[in-house]
């Protein structure tokens, strides 16, 4: 295992420019996918890629390559990233530290005039969060053969209905390049942990050994709309009742599996939304993660059993239709290994962890090795406009995510060509 060092103040400044575009008042990010913001964002990635003597290509979904050459071009390349869209309310550090720690270990091999034998390709997934074109993680997705293409460019804006595909051909951003199909030696990703684990333990760095499953579903309660001051309280059929009784539920399914399990509802819409008017249809999210499947199974059937009881308490309809789903997703062992050589070799505390969150590398591993490197969020907190990191941890993670890469790409004339 290689010892190399990256330029941590190179990083941050990176991070620092990047985090402009889209800057919001407390300190956050708003850069939606797909946005002329996104647009902007994605261009002066594209420009410090060329500046760093990569070959820039875009696919038909717009997920972006850099690649840097190696000794031997037509072995399959070592790619490292991650995503340059945000939450609405996001942090400056959330899918960017991913994409500016690939573009700085190439930099840095620039400055050290290290040529892999591996090519070295930096990524930058479109639309990973899902806050504007749901699902999550759907340029991966399509990459790695989980949706198909159409699928992944008809997805509709959740406020205004234009599609993913008519918006990345409006910011410039519909490539030419076809999506996936070709061999990836091994993909690496590096990201804020956003959980409070490793400051709490206090290590720079977590060696993430997989990432939790994850259940989405959206739910619709229908009742009927009527008057909030003539109709008795026995004759209503209050969608929003029962919905109110549904999502306490998703609450105390969540606390019945902890501590690993995660249970959220974090979109509601109630129709017609009015004060006098007793609500005749809810619409909400629930999004359920654990990192054992039967467990997410469990969480299932005890939703929709908890669903159907509240609407026949209400004389109600409900519809709970599974929207999207991963199960739990272990990493490559070989990978994983060289993560935690790294960091030893570096000097740096670390531990196991697994992701409670989804990332681009959840789809990567489907089709190429995998593995991530996490580092501390100041207090746990992501998808918020406070998410901070100390400089400090990011170069950590940097440094671990470099020496991991180049080894793999090293040892990368071991695999078949691209």
């Amino acid at each position: 295992m290689r010892n190399l060092q990256v330029n941590g103040e190179r990083l941050w400044a990176s991070l620092m420019e990047l985090a402009k575009i889209g800057a919001t008042p407390k300190g956050g990010v708003c850069r939606l996918a797909a946005t002329d913001l996104d647009g902007r964002a994605r261009r002066l990635f594209i420009r410090w890629c060329e500046e760093a003597g990569c070959h820039v290509t875009i696919d038909k979904i717009g997920n972006i390559f850099a690649r840097r050459p190696g000794r031997s071009p037509n072995l399959a390349p070592v790619m490292a990233g991650s995503h340059l869209d945000t939450q609405p309310t996001g942090g400056r550090f959330d899918g960017a530290y991913g994409v500016m720690a690939g573009l700085e270990i190439v930099r840095s091999l620039n400055d050290l005039g290290y040529e892999t034998e591996a090519p070295i390709e930096i990524v930058a997934w479109t639309n990973e969060e899902g806050s504007r074109f749901s699902p999550a993680m759907v340029g991966s997705g399509v990459f790695a053969g989980v949706f198909d293409l159409c699928y992944g460019l008809e997805r509709p804006d959740n406020v205004t209905g234009v599609t993913l595909g008519d918006e990345l051909q409006r910011i410039g951003f519909a490539g030419t390049e076809p999506v996936g199909g070709r061999k990836v030696a091994a993909y690496f990703e590096a990201h804020i942990e956003q959980g409070p684990i490793l400051e709490a333990a206090g290590l720079p760095v977590g060696v993430v050994t997989g990432a939790q499953g994850q259940r989405w579903y959206e739910i619709t309660v229908s009742g009927q709309e009527a008057h909030a001051g003539p109709t008795p309280m026995p004759r209503r059929r209050d969608a929003l009742v029962g919905a109110a009784r549904m999502i306490d539920a998703v609450n105390r399914i969540g606390h019945a599996h902890a501590p690993d399990a995660c249970a959220t509802v974090g979109f509601v819409q109630v129709s017609p939304n009015s004060r006098n008017t007793i609500p005749g249809q809810v619409f909400f999210t629930v999004d359920f993660r654990h990192p054992e499947d039967t467990v997410l199974s469990l969480m299932d059937r005890e939703l929709r059993a908890a669903c159907a009881a509240a609407a026949a308490s209400q004389t109600l309809d409900a519809a709970v239709e599974e929207f999207w789903y991963f199960p739990p997703t272990p990493f490559d062992p070989a990978l994983v290994g060289r993560v935690r050589e790294a960091a030893a070799a570096q000097g740096y505390p670390h531990q196991d962890i697994v992701s409670g969150a989804g990332h681009d590398a959840v789809y990567m591993a489907r089709v190429a090795p995998s593995a991530m490197v996490f580092v501390p969020c100041v207090g746990g907190i992501s998808h918020n406009e406070i998410e901070d990191a100390k400089p400090g941890d990011l170069t950590a993670g940097c440094n671990v995510l470099l020496n991991a890469v180049l080894d793999t790409a090293e040892a990368a004339s071991q695999t078949r060509p691209a």
